[in-house]
């Protein structure tokens, strides 16, 4: 007995979900909006079904967003360009909670037949693409669901950066930019007004929680700090509400980021105003920016200021004509269905401010264009196995899916459509600043443009528009933890808080800053020290004793008056050369005595001025010469004082031995080996100018360096022996009887001239810049001196006041003892 084959059927479980406006095509779109928003709180038993959830909120937005999508089905199939010969049908479902629009998407992609069996299954029920939904959190839900059909869903206003991963939502599309772009724009927007102390405030849904982390990121990277972060939803309990309240009321930020709806808004808005707490700078995402119903909360005016992205303005031709003539529903209050919108103002009918409903018509366009395309196809140049084509009369999802990622066309207005590899449309938006709110409308500025496709640096442009802040003020409010560190200071972070908050603490001296809110001093070059105010490195002042200053001069003046009086003696000694005090003791070494006394006196010039290099090797050998001369002068007279008396003793001849020539040749020789060690000083190692950074840090001591210490010291230390010998000898003769034994002269002359020196040594080594040079020229000048006055001045006394004693009778003449 044959048996029969059984027939395959599917039975519908339930009851089917209905759309609220439907019409046949030959390709039908789905739509999924929430006339209705908010949502009364259902206990669920798990043991029946639930009933229908009823809304209370009418949107009319959303109602704006179903009729474009109708007006774009019925303009195309106008057109005889797209789709010719084939028509777009629609299915709009009225979606209210989260339940509901997930039971919506499954009822596009399943259809509303009771039975599908052989006979009615040649034409599939499900939909070739969904439009919707407004919100991230529900779109994410059914995208995820719907992604494993293949079936395209184009949301118009979902932002979450999270629908961009292809693995979770393989055929989720989108004609709105992600929020990854709008969140780094946002950061970009605070950081262009100096705001770095932030307020962040989101829902607790995908949308609000990824879009203000991402901002966050953002923001920190652009240097500015969070000063809190707090979540909540509009169905949250008094408490958690308050909570958020008292966090804004106690912060010190100016400026506020609310990442949400605009039902979140509202309720906030409200909180505030009871609170009374206003003056804020509220930054906007695009969910509830430009929102008309935000004029229904108590507190809108304190929204007026607020800046925020969205996406640009556009124009729809015929649209506004086509939304006054849809009849409203005879379920809407008192409507009977045969009344038309035209003769009422509505936000339903304003298209003065179409931004996200162009969205809805860009998206149903983009699946137009779509199914042109895969019908377009040429045999055997398909895009799939084997270069097939779709077959018209069974066009699969997957197929529409494909042809989707690949639509590139440009609208009427000239923008144009396409979508990356994840889905997402070109980030461009525009920044707008409420400016005027009444208790029916909200007047938006378009103040700036931000385009993701352009370089970083160009990304975000201000038209130079008037902006209104915060309260209607005209001025940019300040938002910081701390006030900006000015040049001449460093930020010093305060322990336990964001870098955003810190102390300016002033630079240390040798180092600047010459930037606001420095992090750091910069250290002058070596040759350079900061100004007082710190901002600024100049040119150290270069240290040296100088002709032009009271040291200089006073010193350069005694000096000078040193070596006049010692030309003024020698002129003197000239005139009265031939007397007997003058010809006593050989007059050649007294004129070379005070001609060398007066280059003594000369030399220290050598130490006045700005060192050089012939400067520095001149001062030390010509004083080193100089005193070699003048002390081998007082040396040889010392020398004859001694010989003089020794000769008068009986039966010696000892003058003979060191007579004019000899007194002539021992100066010459004495001062022959000086020169010697002068010369051999500066072939080895001479001195050379210097400039001495290490002894003050705010000045450089320009000096001549030594080169080497050892010639110095030698130099020093010969007139050192030359004058200790001298003393000795003079000593020694100080009590040899005479009317004018000038041994006791030299003496003293001798004694002075070894403390000045024997002092100088230690003040020379630890005297700082130019006093060391001061000292130098005070050791010169005291010991010129005290030569001076103690051996020639007593004589020139007597030559002009005392002349009876200038004879060589009273020279002769034995003192009493």
């Amino acid at each position: 007995m044959p048996i029969q084959a059984e027939e395959s059927v599917c039975r519908r479980l339930g009851t089917a979900l209905l759309p609220e406006l439907t019409k046949e095509g030959d390709f039908n779109i789905g739509g999924i909006f929430n006339f209705r928003t908010g949502q009364d709180g259902q206990t669920f038993t798990f043991q029946s079904l639930p009933a229908q959830a009823k809304c209370k909120t009418f949107s009319y937005r959303e109602v704006q967003f179903a009729f474009t999508l109708i007006f774009a089905t019925e303009e195309i199939n106008k057109n005889s360009y797209i789709l010719p010969n084939h028509t777009l049908g629609y299915k709009i479902y009225n979606a209210c909670g989260f339940a509901n629009i997930i039971e919506s998407a499954i009822a596009l992609s399943n259809g509303q037949r009771p039975i599908i069996n052989e006979s009615n299954c040649t034409k599939a029920d499900t939909v070739h693409a969904i439009i919707g939904n407004s919100a991230s959190t529900p779109t994410m839900g059914f995208a995820r669901i719907i992604g494993r059909f293949y079936i395209p869903v184009i949301s118009h206003f979902a932002t979450c950066a999270c629908l961009s991963n292809r693995k979770e939502y393989p055929s989720f599309f989108r004609t709105i930019p992600s929020d990854y772009y709008q969140s780094r724009a946002l950061a970009q927007l605070v950081k262009y007004f100096g705001w770095t102390w932030v307020g962040a405030i989101s829902n607790k849904y995908d949308y609000g929680v990824n879009g203000i982390a991402t901002f966050i990121i953002a923001a920190q990277e652009e240097g500015v700090c969070i000063e809190y972060w707090e979540t909540f939803t509009s169905t949250d309990s008094a408490s958690s509400l308050a909570k958020v309240v008292h966090v804004i009321k106690q912060s010190t930020a100016k400026v506020v980021m609310a990442f949400m709806s605009h039902v979140e808004i509202k309720v906030l808005l409200d909180l505030l105003y009871q609170q009374n707490i206003t003056g804020l700078q509220w930054i906007g995402s695009d969910a509830w920016i430009t929102d008309n119903t935000l004029t229904e909360s108590l507190g809108y005016t304190a929204l007026i200021g607020s800046l925020g992205f969205t996406v640009p303005r556009a124009q729809i031709p015929g649209l506004d004509l086509f939304l006054q003539e849809v009849n409203p529903s005879p379920d809407l209050r008192t409507c009977n269905g045969s009344e038309q919108f035209k003769n009422v103002k509505t936000f339903f009918t304003d298209v003065s401010d179409l931004r996200f409903t162009n969205n809805v018509y860009k998206a149903v366009y983009a699946v137009a264009h779509a199914l042109h395309k895969l019908l377009s196809c040429e045999e055997n140049k398909g895009p799939f196995p084997n270069a097939t084509c779709a077959k018209p009369s069974n066009i699969q999802q997957w197929q529409v899916l494909h042809y989707l990622q690949t639509v590139n066309f440009s609208m009427e207005g000239g923008e144009t459509v396409f979508f990356d590899n994840k889905g997402d449309s070109p980030a461009r938006y525009e920044l707008i600043n409420l400016q005027r709110a009444t208790k029916s409308t909200m007047e938006v500025v378009t103040i700036g443009y931000y385009d993701a496709t352009r370089p970083k640096d160009k990304r975000f442009t201000m038209n130079n528009v008037n902006i209104v802040w915060a309260g209607g003020r005209q001025k940019v409010p300040v938002s910081v933890c701390s006030e900006h560190c000015p040049p001449g200071t460093r930020k010093s972070l305060q322990k336990g808080k964001p870098v955003c908050c810190y102390d300016c603490i002033p630079c240390p001296q040798g180092a600047i800053s010459n930037t606001t809110d420095a992090s750091d001093c910069l250290k002058c070059p070596m040759e350079y020290w900061s100004n007082q105010r710190g901002d600024m490195c100049i040119k150290k002042e270069v240290e040296f004793l100088s002709y032009t200053e009271i040291m200089g001069i006073i010193l350069t003046i005694f000096s000078l008056l040193g070596g006049f009086l010692t030309t003024l003696i020698f002129a003197v000694f000239f005139h009265y050369r031939h007397t007997p005090i003058v010809r006593a003791n050989n007059s050649e070494l007294s004129f070379l005595l005070l001609f060398s006394l007066t280059l003594c006196f000369l030399c220290s010039l050598t130490f006045i001025g700005r060192p050089s290099e012939w400067s520095c090797m001149l001062r030390h050998t010509a004083f080193g010469i100089t005193f070699v001369l003048c002390i081998s002068c007082v040396l040889g007279k010392t020398i004859v004082v001694l010989m003089a008396f020794r000769a008068t003793l009986p039966g010696s001849n000892v003058m003979k031995w060191f007579g004019p020539l000899q007194q002539r040749l021992s100066v010459f020789a004495l001062t022959l080996i000086q020169v010697f060690i002068c010369a051999l000083w500066l072939t080895t190692s001479p001195p050379f100018p210097y400039e001495n950074m290490n002894y003050y840090q705010e000045k450089i001591i320009l000096e001549c360096q030594l080169g080497s210490a050892i010639g110095f010291w030698a130099v020093l230390g010969y007139i050192g022996f030359l004058a200790s010998l001298c003393f000795i000898l003079a000593f020694l003769a100080r009590k040899l009887p005479d009317n004018f034994n000038e041994a006791k002269f030299i003496t003293f002359s001798m004694l002075i001239f070894c403390a000045v020196w024997i002092t100088f040594i230690p003040a020379y080594v630890s005297s700082p810049g130019k006093f060391t040079v001061a000292v130098e020229i005070f050791a010169i000048l005291a010991s010129s001196s005290g030569l001076l006055v103690c051996i020639l001045i007593p004589k020139c006394y007597v030559i002009l006041f005392r002349p009876n004693e200038n004879t060589k009778k009273h020279l002769m003449a034995k003192t009493p003892n």
